[in-house]
Formats: structure tokens, sequence, C-alpha cells
């Protein structure tokens, strides 16, 4: 399929810690810098998976710029529709795992998507109506998300992101004339924002370990995580979603889900966000 991916591009910096995390404290642990964010993770996903994926998204102009394209060109995707500017510094995601490699916390400085604005998505409304599905995460505005609802062409696929963003979703969707949008994903603090929101044609709720639950008219249904040996859980999500959207919007719901949750299982034995392993999954 050709998809094309809207959002966030960013440098995760992700500190694991060697034992129990003593907050207040030095602990001893070890340091990983590579290239990630939501959209950029999802678009890399699924140009493992063999589709061809569009990333429209602003990059800084300094070396976390740098390698976060470079690693977008490595794996094969197109990035005319994105953008690099030297008046804006580049998204970097900072977080602290358990020795598990379970998220403790971290931080996002998320500012360059607030910057792709309605008239920025206009400017490529041709190229993004082009593609089979579009993917956003919700890094970026609620204006913009709107828009995309409002003039989207193909089935629109969304990203929660966080508790803090996921209202974003909400409030895009009161915004928009349409107001309905084919898949949303999110895990279940955010899906506290989310699951009364109309117009959701499904809603896919991550809950880690436990694997996830996918609702479709009111119905919902779980299904267990894989098993596997969890080296980073950065990023599981992200792959989940991608292998959802690889499905296409013509698998049930279900077919989807049990694909996203085959691609997260490599997602968490990997040491970063994007298992380029995960190509493997499409040549059994």
């Amino acid at each position: 399929m050709r998809i094309c991916v809207i959002g966030g591009a960013n440098t995760d910096i992700t500190a694991t810690s060697a034992q129990t995390f003593r907050h207040g404290d030095s602990n001893p642990g070890s340091i990983r810098i590579s290239p990630g964010g939501v959209a950029r993770n999802i678009a890399h996903n699924l140009a493992l998976l063999g589709d061809e994926v569009h990333f429209a998204g602003i990059f800084g102009a300094d070396d976390f710029g740098t390698l976060c394209r470079d690693a977008c060109l490595k794996a094969g995707i197109d990035l005319s529709l994105s953008e690099t500017r030297a008046d804006v510094d580049s998204s970097c995601y900072m977080c602290i795992n358990s020795p598990e490699g379970e998220l403790i916390g971290g931080v996002a400085d998320m500012k360059a998507p607030e910057l792709i604005t309605p008239s920025w998505l206009e400017a490529r409304l041709e190229d993004i109506n082009s593609a089979d599905a579009v993917v956003a995460d919700s890094n970026i505005p609620a204006a913009s998300l709107a828009w995309l609802i409002d003039n989207c062409i193909p089935p629109l696929y969304l990203d929660a992101v966080s508790v803090a963003k996921a209202s974003r979703i909400a409030d895009a969707m009161t915004m928009s004339f349409r107001s309905g949008v084919h898949a949303v994903k999110c895990n279940r603090l955010e899906d506290a924002v989310l699951s009364n929101v109309p117009g959701i044609g499904r809603r896919y709720v991550t809950l880690g370990s436990e694997g996830a639950l996918v609702y479709e008219d009111g119905i919902g249904r779980a299904f267990p995580a894989l098993p596997g040996e969890v080296v980073n859980a950065t990023g599981a999500g992200d792959a989940l979603f991608a292998g959802i959207i690889h499905a296409g919007p013509q698998a049930s719901a279900q077919e989807a889900l049990q694909l996203g949750l085959r691609c997260a299982k490599y997602a968490i034995e990997c040491k970063d966000a994007v298992n380029p392993d995960l190509a493997k999954l499409i040549k059994r």
C-alpha cells in the first residue's frame, strides 16, 4: 500500500536502569540514542513491512534532525512532503525504563510538529489524498487533526500519543464537520479520554504485557500479548499500530489487531524503538 504518515519525528534518549530504579538518586544503567517519534516509528515499521511510505513532518537543521532524516532515508521512506527548518529545534524524547524494559517515565519536547498547521497540510493535500491510507499522530495541533478529518479521502488512522495529547483527537472530532475516522490507537489511560468520543470506527487499546483490546460498534474484544523477552517496551505501540495499518482497512478489526500484536512482539525484543528484524515477518 501507499501510506502517508504525518506527525512527529524525534531523537529518543533511552535510559535503562540496571536495578530497581531509585527516585531522587543516580542509578547505574545504560543509555542509548536512536531515531524515534510516534509517526516516524510507525512510518519506519510500515516501510519494513513493505509498504510505500511517504512521511510528512518537520525536522530541525541540527544533529538530531540529521539523525532522524538519515534514518528515514535509509529505511526507504520518502521525505518529499517533509520540511527541514533552521529556525526549529529538532524534537527529542527522553525516557527512563526499568530493568525489565517497562517505562518508568519520560519527557517529550515536541515543538516542531506544532508547526504542522492546516495551511501546511493543505499545500500537500494532493499527495496526501493519493495514498491508500493516511496516518497522523496527535503531536500535531487539534485544528490540523480536524482539517485532516474533513479533507482526507483515504481511511484515516490516528494515534493518541499520550494522555496529555489524546484530548486533541476529542477536540478535533468536535471541530470537524465530518467527525469520523477509521481507527484510533491509544493506551488504557488515553482511552479514558477517548472512549466516549463519537465517530471513531475502531478503537484499539493497548494494555502492555496484557495485550490489547479492539472496540467496534460498541463491542470490545481482548487479545493477549504474544510471549517474548522484553528488552525495551518503547515503540511497541507504534509497531502494533503499523501492523494494524498494514493489514489494510478491508481487514476485520480482529485480523488487523492480531497482525499488530505480532509486530509488537518484534518491537519489545529490540533495544531500539524499531526492530529491523520486522522485515522478516513478511518473508515468512
